[in-house]
């Protein structure tokens, strides 16, 4: 497309970033299942080694480069903030609903429009806000419903540790921006695996224990799923700004609401499918917002 001031959509990285999401969301109901099972720092240690294995031998069976100082200098940065944020976040998952959980995350949206702004100098678009002050509307409703439900002080310290990891991740989704202009979506996925898990291995040897055969299934597909939602994310962020992607992140309330449902039997109420409805409606107003040809190509 010329420069000459035509504009193209972000369907696609729009669509494809909600891809990640959705996929991200389902390994989210695996790392419940696992984290129950077998505790936050387990089941994350294990996951990122074998995603690390993973995206390893997909590294080298295509002859990737290594990254250079600035693109490796993004690497590190970011999986040292993602381990802490996993831990918190993994480790109150496994206290509260999964809707709840995802709906106290949607402040990091919110928190990263205006992030970017500052160390991006991206400029904030009117829809862009309101896309955010929508999805930010449906989360308010949420947590009135979910207040009105008595779920014990664990649920509390829960609510308090992904608070904490929202705001971390806040910070991680203009890190994955500013890491997409750097380095291909196999690259962010492999790094991001092996440099979280060997921030895991610190505590090795005082906190692993090798999980039992059962529970391999489920570490593997966790590992899958969290090395493709990672290239999703990746491919999508390379070719859109951070604040027409941002309002995606709304999106997974709705898996974290189905999945909570079918897996783990927890209900869905009356405020939490209204407050689905106004994200919903903010995702959609995002989708419409359009960028210059030149953040919209790139190489994989």
């Amino acid at each position: 497309m010329a420069a000459g001031g035509q504009q193209r959509g972000i369907a696609i990285p729009f669509t494809i970033a909600l891809a990640g999401i959705g996929v991200f969301s389902t390994m989210d109901a695996v790392m419940k299942e696992l984290a129950l099972s077998l505790g936050a720092y387990n089941s994350l240690l294990w996951r990122t080694a074998a995603g690390a294995l993973l995206g390893g031998a997909v590294f080298l069976l295509r002859r990737m480069r290594w990254p250079g100082r600035a693109a490796l200098r993004m690497h590190l940065i970011r999986g040292g903030v993602s381990t802490v944020m996993a831990v918190l976040f993994f480790w109150g998952l496994a206290r509260v609903p999964m809707a709840q959980a995802i709906a106290l995350a949607f402040i990091a949206p919110i928190v990263a429009l205006y992030l970017a702004a500052l160390w991006l100098g991206e400029k904030i678009t009117r829809r862009a806000i309101l896309a955010s002050l929508l999805g930010l509307a449906g989360v308010v409703v949420i947590l009135f419903g979910q207040a009105r439900a008595e779920l014990g002080p664990e649920a509390l310290k829960g609510s308090a540790a992904i608070l904490v990891s929202a705001t971390l991740y806040a910070a991680n989704i203009i890190l994955m921006r500013a890491q997409a202009r750097v380095a291909g979506p196999v690259e962010v996925a492999f790094f991001m695996s092996a440099i979280m898990s060997l921030c895991f291995l610190v505590a090795a040897p005082f906190l692993a224990a090798v999980p039992p055969l059962a529970a391999w299934p489920a570490i593997v597909a966790a590992a899958l799923l969290a090395f493709a939602s990672l290239m999703l994310l990746a491919w999508a962020y390379a070719r859109a700004e951070a604040q027409h992607l941002a309002p995606t992140e709304y999106s997974g309330f709705v898996w974290a609401a189905f999945y909570g449902w079918i897996v783990f039997s927890e209900p869905v109420r009356p405020f939490t499918l209204g407050g689905a409805a106004l994200i919903v409606f903010a995702c959609l107003i995002a989708a419409r917002t359009r960028l210059p040809a030149d953040h919209a190509e790139g190489a994989i």
